[in-house]
């Protein structure tokens, strides 16, 4: 609610010259409403009613700018969210053989169908969360105007299949088949983050690996961690979009991350909200993301994993980083254009969301860790953290050593061709957007 809140303010300021802004106002609280009802009811029907509100406002919100463009992203995101509505009508329709809709009857019943429902509640809440083979609809969605993007696609939508499984948690136990899928998920989309050079798009693969790591906190059973990190997560990533928003909207509706740079000198503080973001995305200590995923990195290092599941995980954490480091020195380092033709680009209506938003990003994640999370005993030793950081920062080294590399020892044209290959390859996250686009 209050990330909605602040979006909603936030609107008012970036949607204002739009001539159907209150359209635009009521399909927005159509949606909070739909969110609501998923959290707060314990029947499947309704839980229903509240899960296919979130699938049509979001493709009604997706569309909102009339463009082919627009179209072929609603239609994406629709038909991907369609196949877990059918799964939750197929859940519902086998729960009349127990005579009941309420999700806690189920904490009861002893039967092999209850492998049949877990199925179900995984297909659903894999589709809405975009994780593999859905993935292809949440970079899609991004033509969205951006105050949805901030509270749709990184804090409501695509947690609404993470939360689906916290519901049904004691069904679940230890799933193998959903930690490779996340695993998968996370490795891909973030090795497209470091080859896309849309903003948004950028952003909306980092939110992937998040669901990511919150999926396979679930699939080990770290349930509490991974709503922690839920919560986490939705603070610094709303604030990531409002503050791309600022900078598209300041230039002139740009996107291209090759034609924004030095954004500090002509937005500082929105520059600033956004560095801080960024180093509570990377777990930079202290900071909330910091207190969620450092905590489940080393719980998951504690388990009982072979080298491969070690070496997947480092892996995609590593890609967090160097895709972090890459908007950041483009953005904020490296000079652009971006002062070309702009009047305004900070405003005292768009400043005050983020800075209530920023205020939470970096206290947060403190406050709930010391008062609400449970002791969790790590025991991690000096090596293990040392091979982590190590990996990380080796794996940056090597990827910006390969990327000078390549600049220098190869000429203009084949240096574009094999980016151009290489970025339409991970763009569309391996292919898997041509299994419901043709």
């Amino acid at each position: 609610m209050v990330i909605s809140g602040i979006v909603t303010v936030y609107s008012g300021e970036y949607m204002g010259h739009e001539a159907g802004i209150h359209r635009f106002l009521i399909i927005l609280i159509l949606f909070v409403v739909s969110i609501i009802l998923i959290i707060f009811s314990p029947n499947m029907v309704r839980i229903l009613l509240g899960w296919d509100g979130l699938g049509l406002v979001s493709y009604c919100l997706v569309i909102y700018y009339q463009n082919m463009k627009s179209l072929n992203a609603g239609l994406l995101t629709i038909l991907s969210n369609r196949v877990g509505d059918v799964a939750i009508l197929i859940r519902i329709s086998w729960l009349f053989n127990w005579g009941s809709w309420n999700i806690f009857l189920l904490e009861y019943i002893y039967s092999p169908s209850l492998v049949l429902l877990l199925s179900l509640v995984m297909l659903a809440s894999l589709t809405k969360s975009a994780q593999i083979p859905f993935s292809a609809w949440l970079p899609a969605a991004m033509a969205a105007p951006t105050p949805i993007s901030s509270l749709v696609h990184s804090s409501t939508l695509v947690t609404a299949g993470v939360y689906l499984i916290i519901r049904f948690r004691e069904m679940l136990g230890i799933n193998w088949v959903l930690y490779y899928l996340s695993v998968a998920t996370m490795i891909i989309s973030g090795f497209g983050a470091n080859f896309e050079i849309d903003l948004k798009k950028i952003i909306a693969l980092s939110t992937l690996r998040q669901l990511g790591v919150m999926m396979i906190s679930l699939s080990v059973g770290i349930v509490e961690l991974a709503y922690f990190h839920l919560l986490m997560h939705a603070l610094f990533k709303s604030l990531l979009f409002l503050c791309a928003g600022v900078f598209i909207h300041g230039s002139r509706d740009k996107q291209d991350i090759r034609s924004l740079g030095c954004v500090i000198e002509l937005a500082p503080l929105t520059s600033f909200y956004f560095l801080g973001c960024s180093l509570a995305l990377c777990g930079f200590p202290f900071m909330s993301g910091f207190y969620s995923r450092d905590l489940i990195l080393e719980t998951w290092i504690m388990r009982d994993l072979n080298l491969i599941k070690f070496i997947l995980v480092l892996l995609a954490t590593a890609f967090t980083v160097t895709y972090s480091v890459r908007l950041l020195l483009v953005l904020v380092v490296r000079a652009g254009r971006l002062g070309l033709g702009v009047v305004s680009i900070e405003t005292f209506l768009s400043l005050g969301p983020m800075r209530v938003l920023f205020v939470f990003a970096v206290v947060r994640g403190a406050g709930m860790g010391w008062l609400f999370m449970p002791n969790t005993m790590v025991n991690l030793g000096l090596a293990s953290k040392i091979i982590v950081f190590g990996f990380v920062v080796g794996f940056r080294l090597l990827a910006g050593g390969f990327r000078v590399r390549l600049q220098v020892g190869l000429g203009v044209y084949f240096r574009s061709l094999i980016e151009g290959v290489v970025g339409a390859f991970s763009s569309s996250l391996w292919w898997l957007r041509n299994l419901f686009v043709k």
